[in-house]
C-alpha cells in the first residue's frame, strides 16, 4: 500500500493551493481518509478528513478556509486550501485507515506560505 501526496508548493499569504492524495494498493473503498500537517518544531496535527465515507470533518483552524473532498478516482482525497497564512506552513501528510483500524501514511508534501 502506498499513499502519494502532491500539490504542495510556495504561495504568498492569502493564496490558495490544492493538495491531492491517492492510495495505491487498496481496492475497497476506504471510509476514513485524513490530512495531517507538521510544522517545524511542532507535533503533527490533524487538518481535515473524511468520515463514514463522505462526511467531512475539520480542525478549528481549517474550518472556513479549507475544503476536503473525495476525488473521482477510488480512494483519493483532495484538500483545497484558501486564504493561506504563514502559520499554515508545514509538511502535509495524507493518512488512510482501513476498517480494522490500521493506518497508512504518505510521505508528505511541503506547503510554504510567505508573508
Amino acid at each position: 500500500v502506498q499513499l502519494q501526496a502532491s500539490g504542495g508548493g510556495l504561495v504568498q499569504s492569502g493564496g490558495s493551493l490544492r493538495l491531492h492524495c491517492t492510495v495505491h494498493g487498496i481496492v475497497v473503498r476506504l471510509n476514513v481518509m485524513d490530512w495531517y500537517r507538521q510544522a517545524p518544531g511542532k507535533e503533527r496535527e490533524m487538518v481535515a478528513g473524511i468520515r463514514n465515507g463522505d462526511t467531512p470533518i475539520y480542525s478549528d483552524f481549517a474550518r472556513g478556509r479549507f475544503t476536503v473532498s473525495r476525488g473521482n478516482v477510488l480512494n483519493t482525497i483532495n484538500l483545497q486550501m484558501n486564504d493561506l497564512k504563514p502559520e499554515d506552513t508545514a509538511v502535509y501528510y495524507c493518512k488512510a485507515m482501513n476498517d480494522y483500524g490500521y493506518a497508512y501514511w504518505g510521505q508528505g508534501t511541503l506547503v510554504t506560505v510567505s508573508s
